[in-house]
């Protein structure tokens, strides 16, 4: 039995995962056990969780690999300010230090962490490196279900990399072509992140969901700043910009084009011409995607596609390449982040290194991205009982008969069981429901229970075999990763005074049999639920159907702005006392807000960093 230990640390979303003769075992982000949102640290608690979850120490483990290779990242920081000089100093004398104390001798650095996990730990020989976009491609190729595909990965930077094309075929991959730094597709999008005044590596998924109240008044302008090639190949103007050597994402030029300075947050509202600025930046990145993705279907007549990186996160993106039906099938790694790097430097080096058999699962090999902690019935009981919780504790016919009454009831429900999710989405883990029939709850929940902008949409969690008959898709989603329009049978006809409206006051206009989960462009960012990959939700969802004619639910992630996905029963408690939940599930355990000693309600709100 080979053990293969995959990390992603020191940038953004450090993350473990243990792999086991090619099966992936477990997988887990740090900020989920440091509650700080995207955490860049040394993954000690991810490292620790995958190593006990495996039943390993770390002296047992027979490789460790690292998902990108620290002196070619080093190369390029150099090589900039030299290009760039005397610009950008002030940058330069920020970065050199940490590069020259940690991250240039970074094996060094790794084994005297790893050190930390086993006194028995005495080398440094099974620590390799990948190459940061190898194992994003990785990442989304070898889990899934296809035996040949192409692999597109596009994100703000990797070593030089911000855009490439591999071949994936059995247990091989290979890059063929490469878009290099500074022009990058993640970090023009960041770009327009921090222009209007949300946090970059974090926020972008906020732009995403602004754009449709806006219209793209202004994709002319952003074209000035980047030169689109027909085969989707692009070049960015860096007089316009200020990432490749400051400490900024922009620079007055481009807020001299646009007309106006970056948002601040928290302080300046969100306008009209931010949404219109966010609707601009979608649909043009929308553009390069599809030209990739057409020029790249026809050059190498390959008929799948798999998808990773950060920008593989745009599901309004994913959802028009299904759309045009540029590939019979698309696959994207539910962890296409740095996270999801660890998982692929670690099946990088079993596969194309180790040259090991590649075993393809029809759905995918990811089991769901259920692969972080979990905790058994014992746990959760004493873990309550230590926050002075009232439970009831129900058998499962019970559990989903409560809490399906509860959700046609109106009530929104933190929902807690099984193993935590790998990736950024709540996928009926750590989850939040909600009945998507009601008219109130989209704000609701974004205003009484994230404390987040009321603007962001929020997710279907469908039955499997139910989603051709609500949504304009024919494909598998169990990831939430591909937006699609509702069934026009399910909407409604605005009247001429409801057209009028434009912007947030688009928001209130009830639009289908779902409004919850309708977005003001009549989509929905889709999660499809099997019996195989998560027996208790979709027997919660089956339930839930038989009550009301709907199969479907809300499904958001189980935190508030700010805050990682909670990973633990106390994280849970502690939110559901926080927030306007009414009622929490934990494994078997059933809590009511109103049974709850009133002593324990919490101002949760101001307790995390806004993202």
């Amino acid at each position: 039995m080979t053990s293969i230990l995959g990390i992603s640390a020191f940038y953004h979303d450090s993350a473990a995962c243990i792999i086991k003769n090619g099966e992936i075992i477990a997988a887990a982000q740090e900020e989920r056990f440091t509650r700080i949102k995207h955490d860049s640290q040394y993954p000690y608690n991810a490292i620790q969780f995958v190593l006990n979850f495996s039943n390993l120490k770390l002296s047992e483990v027979d490789h460790i690999v690292f998902f990108e290779k620290p002196f070619l990242k080093f190369e390029r920081l150099l090589e900039t300010y030299v290009a760039f000089a005397p610009k950008g100093f002030s940058s330069f004398s920020k970065a050199m230090p940490l590069w020259i104390k940690e991250k240039l001798f970074q094996k060094k650095y790794l084994f005297d962490k790893l050190k930390c996990h086993d006194e028995n730990y005495k080398s440094d020989k099974n620590i390799y490196f990948s190459d940061h976009h190898l194992s994003h491609a990785s990442s989304a190729f070898f889990p899934s279900p296809f035996e040949e595909a192409i692999i597109l990965t596009a994100d703000g930077v990797g070593e030089w990399a911000t855009t490439t094309v591999a071949i994936g075929k059995k247990n091989k991959l290979e890059i063929k072509k490469e878009i290099h730094f500074p022009h990058s597709l993640g970090l023009l999008y960041s770009a327009f992140t921090y222009f209007t005044g949300f946090k970059v590596n974090s926020g972008e998924y906020k732009l995403m969901g602004l754009a449709p109240y806006g219209n793209p008044l202004y994709a002319n302008k952003v074209k000035e700043l980047i030169d689109i090639k027909e085969d989707g190949s692009f070049r960015l103007d860096q007089s316009y910009f200020n990432y490749a050597t400051g400490l900024t994402m922009t620079n007055e030029k481009f807020n001299k084009l646009f007309g106006q300075k970056p948002r601040i947050p928290e302080k300046d509202k969100i306008t009209q011409f931010h949404m219109d600025i966010a609707a601009s930046i979608q649909q043009v990145t929308e553009e390069i995607i599809l030209k990739l993705a057409l020029s790249i279907r026809n050059e190498y007549k390959i008929k799948n596609l798999c998808l990773a990186g950060g920008v593989a996160l745009n599901c309004v993106a994913n959802g028009k390449i299904l759309q045009r039906e540029i590939f019979d099938k698309v696959w994207i790694q539910p962890a296409a982040g740095d996270a999801g790097g660890s998982l692929g430097a670690a099946l990088a080096l079993w596969h194309n290194e180790l040259n090991n058999e590649r075993i393809i699962n029809n759905q995918d090999s990811m089991k769901g991205s259920y692969l972080g902690p979990e905790f058994d019935q014992i746990e959760i009981e004493r873990n309550l009982k230590e926050m002075g919780a009232n439970f009831l504790v129900l058998t499962e016919k019970e559990l989903i008969e409560n809490v399906s009454r509860d959700l046609a009831d109106g009530s929104a429900i933190g929902w807690f069981q099984g193993r935590m999710e790998f990736g950024p989405r709540a996928l009926g883990a750590r989850s939040i429901l909600a009945d998507p029939r009601s008219s109130n709850m989209q704000k609701n929940l974004n205003l009484k229970v994230k404390f987040r902008e009321s603007f962001r949409p929020f997710a279907p969690s469908i039955l499997e075999n139910e989603t051709e008959n609500w949504f304009d898709i024919n494909v598998k989603s169990p990831y939430m990763l591909v937006v699609a329009k509702i069934k026009k049978n399910k909407l409604y006809e605005m009247s001429e005074e409801e057209k009028k409206k434009f912007g947030i006051e688009m928001l209130n206009i009830k639009r289908s049999d779902i409004p919850a989960v309708t977005h003001v462009d009549y989509s929905a960012r889709i999660q499809t639920v099997n019996f195989e990959r998560n027996k208790l939700y979709y027997k919660l969802i089956s339930e839930f159907k038989k009550k009301t004619g709907c199969p479907i639910l809300i499904n958001t992630s189980f935190n508030i702005r700010g805050e990682p996905i909670v990973c633990t029963p106390a994280e849970a408690f502690k939110c559901f006392m926080g927030t306007e939940m009414d009622t929490l599930v934990i494994g078997n355990c059933f809590l009511k807000k109103d049974n709850q000693n009133k002593n324990l309600l919490t101002n949760y709100r101001n307790q995390f960093e806004l993202d």
